[in-house]
C-alpha cells in the first residue's frame, strides 16, 4: 500500500468535507435524533460507499482514456467551478 497515497487522499477529503451539506445534514440529524450513533454510522457508511463509487468510476474511465486527458478534463472541471464562484461572487 502507498502510505503517501493514503495520507494524501485523508487529507483532502477530509479537508473537502469540512463544512460541507452533508456535515450540515449530520448535525441536524444528530442534533435532533435520540440515537446520534446511528446518524454517525449511516453518515459514515454513505461516505464510504460515495467515495467507493468515486473510486470505482475513476478506475473505469482511466482504462480507456489516457492519464494527460484525465487530467485536462478535471482541471478544466475545476476551472470552470473557480469561474462560477467568483462570477455569483461578483453578481451578489
Amino acid at each position: 500500500m502507498d502510505l503517501q497515497l493514503l495520507g494524501l487522499s485523508f487529507v483532502t477529503v477530509f479537508l473537502a468535507e469540512i463544512g460541507d451539506k452533508s456535515q450540515l445534514a449530520a448535525i441536524a440529524l444528530g442534533g435532533s435524533s435520540k440515537y446520534p450513533r446511528a446518524v454517525f454510522f449511516g453518515s459514515t457508511v454513505a461516505l464510504v460507499l460515495a467515495s467507493f463509487l468515486g473510486v470505482i468510476a475513476g478506475g473505469g474511465v482511466a482504462q480507456f482514456l489516457p492519464e494527460k486527458l484525465l487530467k485536462a478534463i478535471a482541471a478544466f472541471g475545476f476551472l470552470l467551478m473557480a469561474l462560477k464562484l467568483v462570477w455569483i461572487t461578483e453578481s451578489d
